[in-house]
């Protein structure tokens, strides 16, 4: 992930305390959404380091509705966030709203708060509109000393968005998990290779992919990771990406030189 700078640390280190205190007593005092709301745009001023005054726009306009802030950076929106009161639950119903807002004006990156949890997604507006939780802060448990927290909160600050921390972040999410992780052991080419290494264990024995995949799939790995739409999505990636490595060698094959006889013996 991208280094956080030093000045965006201590003002971490100064802030976050402090509008902790803030949430602590909003929450105890049961504040509405509008009071909520003023809170959310002084954390997103003083711990994110946006202009409050040209970077956060308030009751964004999409397509007749109102979502309750904007965060905005070279004339792009960077975030749609829907608030709701700090001591409101944050459900599913909440979640749709929120992701309808960015899919109706093409906004990828949506956050749903109540102050006290962050809900960042990522909406894929490719054909079938889709959202994923990419990931959860909790503020008041956060510790603006711990490298862990510092390294979260600047997924959401404008320096890490400058520097397109949170693409970096998601990128490693899709690509290091169990799915992923579960995925290419169940891959063909490491079930082969698997295959090699226990016939040289073996002096040899002989023995089939499909045995070994049978093993993987009901012995060793936990069926959540081999069954399920998060599996499947793994999978597709992994098939696209050994369908590019063959086509890449077919081509290297293709282009390599080739010795051709000239037809009168000579070779």
């Amino acid at each position: 992930m991208s280094t956080v700078p030093k000045r965006v640390i201590d003002r971490y280190r100064k802030e976050v305390p402090r509008l902790q205190k803030v949430l602590k007593t909003a929450s105890d005092r049961d504040l509405n959404e509008a009071d909520t709301v003023s809170i959310v745009k002084g954390i997103l001023s003083d711990v994110f380091g946006f202009d409050k005054y040209l970077d956060i726009t308030s009751e964004y306009a999409i397509r007749g509705t109102y979502c309750d802030l904007a965060i905005k950076m070279d004339d792009k929106i960077q975030y749609l966030i829907e608030v709701k009161a700090v001591s409101i639950t944050l459900k599913e119903n909440h979640m749709r709203q929120t992701v309808n807002y960015g899919a109706n004006h093409g906004v990828q990156w949506v956050v749903l708060t109540n102050g006290l949890i962050w809900n960042v997604y990522k909406i894929n507006l490719e054909k079938r509109v889709e959202s994923e939780l990419v990931f959860t802060v909790n503020f008041l448990d956060v510790n603006p000393r711990r490298k862990e927290d510092q390294d979260m909160l600047f997924l959401l600050s404008k320096r890490g968005v400058a520097k397109s921390a949170r693409e970096e972040y998601y990128t490693r999410v899709q690509s290091l998990n169990r799915f992923i992780v579960s995925s290419l052991v169940m891959s063909e080419p490491f079930i082969t290779n698997l295959r090699k290494d226990i016939r040289k264990l073996t002096n040899g024995m002989k023995v089939e992919n499909s045995e070994i995949e049978n093993i993987l799939q009901n012995e060793v790995l936990k069926r959540d990771v081999t069954e399920g739409d998060e599996v499947a999505k793994a999978r597709n990636r992994i098939n696209k990406m050994l369908r590019k490595g063959t086509r890449k060698v077919r081509r290297r094959k293709a282009l390599s030189p080739v010795a051709v006889s000239n037809g009168n013996g000579d070779g």
